[in-house]
């Protein structure tokens, strides 16, 4: 079961890994400090499910995890295959965030499921005080945007690529 602290301040150099927060100096990073709740999570505790609504972002402190998404689309028929497509494991060491799509749209629907492949610790901040942040501090929201657009952008380009890929391999087999 997971449990939720407030963080009094997560050590800003730590913060200054993770992409999110490229090209900010200690003193902006600084403001995102007080607002995180740090989550412990166990081995195999789910930490966000697919098509669940979404307001939050979270960094990945301390551990392992798996993101997965559903192999089918939901439909009302009973006896749905369920199953699984594992897409990356990531570990705290590369600083990685997400959820992040979640900020910007209301009611957002979470597009993977992201689970701890052991015990985790990751960092929430919520869309509220996200938005807090950077529309009081526009300098500090126009790099964070920046750096969230430039991620975002890359991994569409990574699932551009892997629906090329696909699409090929179902066009060769549909031409034997």
């Amino acid at each position: 079961m997971s449990t939720k602290t407030k963080s009094d301040c997560i050590d800003v150099k730590k913060l200054s890994n993770y992409e999110i927060f490229d090209g900010l100096s200690e003193k902006f990073i600084e403001h995102f400090c007080g607002i995180i709740d740090v989550i412990e999570f166990e081995a195999g505790e789910t930490i966000i499910q697919e098509g669940a609504v979404g307001n939050s972002i979270l960094l990945l402190l301390d551990g392992n995890v798996e993101i997965s998404q559903a192999l089918t689309l939901k439909t009302n028929i009973a006896g749905i295959d369920t199953r699984e497509k594992s897409l990356i494991k990531l570990s705290s060491d590369a600083h990685p965030f997400f959820g992040e799509m979640s900020l910007f749209s209301d009611d957002d629907k979470r597009t993977a499921t992201v689970k701890a492949i052991d015990k985790c610790l990751a960092g929430r901040i919520s869309k509220m005080d996200f938005f807090q942040i950077c529309n009081s501090n526009p300098s500090i929201g126009n790099l964070v945007m920046q750096n969230i657009a430039r991620v975002l952008t890359g991994r569409l380009k990574q699932s551009n690529q892997n629906v090329l890929k696909l699409t090929t391999a179902f066009s060769l087999l549909m031409q034997e």
